[in-house]
């Protein structure tokens, strides 16, 4: 396994991901939605990776709901960063995260352009199934 870590600016949210492949053997996914854009963001996952996120504060993460609003964007409204996007199902939580807060010193593959606007909620929801991770966790440490 292959450790990765990251947190956002001000390090409210901090991840800390198991992924079972070469950082490099990933190729992130540019959304092209207007949201995804403005935030510059990419996000990678693997289903047999595993996710951990911790939050200092949960006041300070929001969940952002745009587009079909299936999916949650999850953002530390203390320093405006991005960390990714989540699906809640009633099997679990599946999700993605932003490359963009991923600790230094870290390199994916090149980085594909995503368009799950063009996609119907099915759609959408059968490939986060198939490509995000499914072993989620969150931990809050302080309300």
């Amino acid at each position: 396994m292959h450790q990765v870590t990251g947190s956002c600016y001000c390090g409210n949210v901090n991840v800390s991901i198991e992924l079972p492949r070469d950082p490099l053997e990933y190729s992130p996914r540019a959304c092209d939605c207007d949201f995804c854009r403005k935030h510059g963001a990419s996000y990678f996952s693997d289903p047999n990776g595993i996710l951990c996120l911790t939050v200092r504060n949960r006041k300070l993460l929001h969940g952002y709901r745009q587009g079909s609003g299936t999916a949650e964007m999850l953002v530390c409204t203390n320093c405006g960063v991005l960390i990714g996007g989540m699906f809640k199902t009633d099997i679990g939580e599946f999700a993605a995260i932003n490359t963009k807060i991923v600790d230094g010193g870290i390199t994916f593959g090149e980085t594909q352009t995503a368009s799950p606007k063009l996609l119907g909620v099915e759609e959408k929801t059968e490939r986060w199934r198939r490509l995000w991770f499914r072993n989620v966790s969150i931990t809050f440490t302080e309300a």
